[in-house]
């Protein structure tokens, strides 16, 4: 860092850091810091926070919006070969404002679905952006090629890889429709919060339909470096395709 450069203040680890003045017991915050990202032991000034934990604050809100209103990097989705498509959701700011747009096609996306993807797949693996496109940038090179290896070891054929522009969780039922496919795999963008911006989900689901409610869904969440590692997360997410295929169910009525 140069010399009379201020350091960027979202890039201080703050899961060991005390700023609370002279504690009674410094070793059991820090301690007890390092098991959450909640914002303890950071001291007062006064009856305020301190200047230091609200410019944080700050900072890691801004993460959480920039993380919301960025584009996934395509050059990414190109490189793993996914067919693209997008949601009715013309652009960012519609899709923040009407999430019904975010979850339906146009017939002729879905034809031309029907027309490029392989049908019928024992296995279809989606990405759709959702509230946070630097967790696919961040994710998706790790966490893709473990479950197509761990998928095609198995023996389960793969669909056609598509990513959705513009995409929230329910795109996976009209998808799995229209082309037939036995469990389907949507890795999605989770809304951010204050801990990181580059969280995501796996939502899976056995012959998911439209006509089916939410809790027909599994779903395995914070997927990112600090959390469930992608690689761990794949081969989780593997592990549980052999289930719901074994068991013919998923959601809230399959036991494990």
């Amino acid at each position: 860092m140069q010399e009379g450069m201020i350091r960027d203040i979202a890039a201080i680890e703050y899961n060991g850091r005390l700023t609370i003045d002279k504690p009674k017991d410094a070793d059991s915050c820090v301690r007890l810091k390092k098991t959450t990202n909640a914002r303890i032991c950071v001291g007062r000034a006064g009856d305020r926070i301190k200047t230091e934990t609200w410019l944080r604050f700050r900072a890691d809100h801004a993460v959480a919006m920039d993380a919301v209103w960025s584009d996934v990097d395509e050059s990414v989705i190109d490189q793993l070969k996914f067919y693209k498509i997008q949601t009715l959701a013309k652009d960012k700011e519609q899709y923040l404002t009407r999430p019904d747009l975010g979850r339906k096609f146009s017939e002729q996306t879905l034809g031309e679905v029907k027309k490029h993807c392989v049908m019928n797949p024992v296995v279809q693996i989606l990405v759709a952006d959702g509230l946070s496109s630097p967790a696919i940038n961040a994710n998706l090179a790790d966490i893709y090629p473990m479950i197509v290896d761990g998928v095609r070891a198995n023996g389960h054929q793969l669909g056609t890889p598509i990513f959705i522009k513009y995409g929230r969780v329910a795109t996976m039922d009209q998808l799995s429709e229209a082309l037939g496919a036995c469990v389907t795999v949507l890795l999605v963008g989770e809304r951010p919060g204050l801990a990181t911006g580059e969280s995501m989900s796996c939502y899976m689901a056995y012959e998911s339909s439209t006509a089916k409610p939410e809790s027909q869904r599994n779903v395995i969440s914070n997927i990112h470096r600090n959390g469930i590692p992608p690689v761990e997360a794949g081969a989780q997410i593997v592990q549980l395709i052999d289930i719901l295929l074994r068991e013919k169910n998923s959601g809230v009525t399959l036991k494990l």
